[in-house]
């Protein structure tokens, strides 16, 4: 049975379900991009960039960023989640966005040293440290620039609502957008 109090649910701060229904029924792909854009603009990007420089953590931010590449991943690959996919998620991330194929080649201690690291030991490991300053990517000292990671997912992201503006409706990306939005729809409904 479908849970009709989901409709109210906000996907963003703009649009509900039932809104992003009625953008999916008239096909309004310039809708539906800004509103991919806006969902991850505010929950991970904006709230960022609000914090004062002097105040800003590193490890905030890289926490931030790698909530947000495997849930962008998970859009672009249409997944309903990453568990058992999380490694898999930045590997393809790091492969296909410009802006990070430095770490294409070390995706997996990224992956082990950076985000479960943080995630799960509120540190990094094996030598990876954080700053905000520098490259993206230092392989030499093992260092992750928060500050310039945070700014190349602002990009792709950009990118990514762009491409969807710029795609046929039929195409890997808008289905395998449409597949992750059903999975997110049906997360807001009350099971029964």
């Amino acid at each position: 049975m479908r849970d009709k109090g989901s409709d109210k649910v906000l996907l963003s701060k703009k649009i509900t379900v039932k809104k992003y229904k009625e953008l999916v029924s008239k096909q309004d792909k310039e809708e539906i991009a800004q509103f991919v854009f806006e969902r991850f603009h505010e929950r991970y990007i904006a709230p960022l960039k609000s914090i004062p420089k002097k105040k800003k953590n590193g490890f905030c931010i890289m926490a931030n960023c790698c909530l947000m590449i495997e849930a962008l991943e998970s859009f672009y690959q249409g997944w309903e989640d990453t568990s058992g996919r999380s490694r898999e998620a930045f590997k393809n991330f790091f492969e296909r966005v410009e802006e990070f194929r430095d770490l294409k080649d070390c995706s997996s201690e990224f992956y082990k040293h950076i985000r479960c690291g943080i995630l799960h030991q509120a540190e990094t490991t094996g030598g990876w440290r954080i700053i905000r300053k520098g490259p993206l990517f230092d392989s030499n000292n093992l260092t992750i620039n928060a500050t310039a990671f945070l700014n190349g997912l602002e990009k792709y992201l950009n990118n990514y609502s762009d491409n969807l503006r710029s795609s046929k409706r039929n195409d890997e990306i808008w289905k395998n957008l449409r597949k992750k939005m059903d999975i997110v729809i049906k997360n807001c409904e009350r099971s029964k």
